[in-house]
């Protein structure tokens, strides 16, 4: 399994498409710094094809005044989260 980790948000970059096709059938994607407003219900539908494997930094949506505001099919972690995700991963690939 590989974690793809996205910093930017779907609304100012096409780099999710790339990080998207990438991904396997197992692998997860985890949304940071900007990345988090693909978090919220308007912009989640880019993400529908990795359904239950798509997960959010708590700490970057608290800093942008959205913590409570994702979609219900995201997972919010916060940075024990993270490095959890990191260590069950085989490797990790950072889309900037």
């Amino acid at each position: 399994m590989i974690l793809h980790i996205l910093n930017r948000p779907p609304s100012t970059s096409l780099v999710y498409r790339e990080a998207l096709a990438a991904m396997g059938s197992t692998d997860r994607l985890l949304l940071i710094e900007d990345g988090v407003l693909g978090a919220l219900t308007s912009q989640v539908r880019h993400f529908q094809q990795v359904g239950d494997r798509l997960f959010a930094l708590r700490e970057d949506l608290v800093a942008r005044g959205l913590d409570g505001q994702c979609d219900a099919s995201v997972q919010v972690v916060d940075v024990d989260g993270f490095v959890t995700l990191t260590e069950e991963a085989d490797k990790t690939v950072s889309w900037f």
